[in-house]
């Protein structure tokens, strides 16, 4: 079986967690407009890490949200998804009302909040993982806040 191929047989078998530290670094978003999709995400308060201007055909740019551990890039030349073909990135907030309030008072278009119901059974307290707002960057990829403040069980790393 190749690298690439998955294993489809009925198993009923679970495989042993990886021991190797991956971490999610970078995710890239497709957009039209290196420029516009800067000011965009600058004017949500994000931090510039890079912008890398190699050629006519090759650009980066790399910003992060506050205190995620994950970035975005977006650039010329680094993907050949279609702009705005992104939806339901997740952006996990401890206070979605605050948190679309901070979008809203830098002039982002932010849906109002909503609120699902727990599946029956689901005992989380509060609104944690339940409650979002969205909106979406120039070109049309799609954001969600979503409230989490407290993680399902087994969601921890042991060491």
């Amino acid at each position: 079986m190749s690298s690439t191929e998955v294993n489809t047989a009925s198993s009923t078998e679970t495989a042993e967690l990886s021991t190797i530290d991956m971490g999610l670094e970078v995710v890239t978003v497709p957009v039209s407009d290196v420029d516009r999709a800067k000011r965009f995400y600058q004017s949500l308060g994000w931090r510039l890490d890079i912008d890398l201007d190699v050629s006519a055909d090759f650009r980066q740019v790399q910003m992060t949200p506050p205190h995620s551990q994950c970035s975005i890039h977006f650039g010329k030349g680094i993907t050949t998804m279609e702009p705005g073909c992104l939806e339901k990135l997740y952006l996990a907030v401890k206070d979605v009302d605050a948190a679309r309030e901070d979008l809203v008072s830098r002039g982002i278009d932010v849906s109002e909040v909503e609120e699902q119901p727990k599946p029956p059974g689901l005992d989380v307290p509060g609104r944690s993982y339940f409650a979002y707002a969205s909106f979406s960057d120039p070109d049309g990829n799609r954001w969600l806040l979503q409230e989490v403040t407290t993680r399902f069980p087994g969601r921890g790393w042991e060491d």
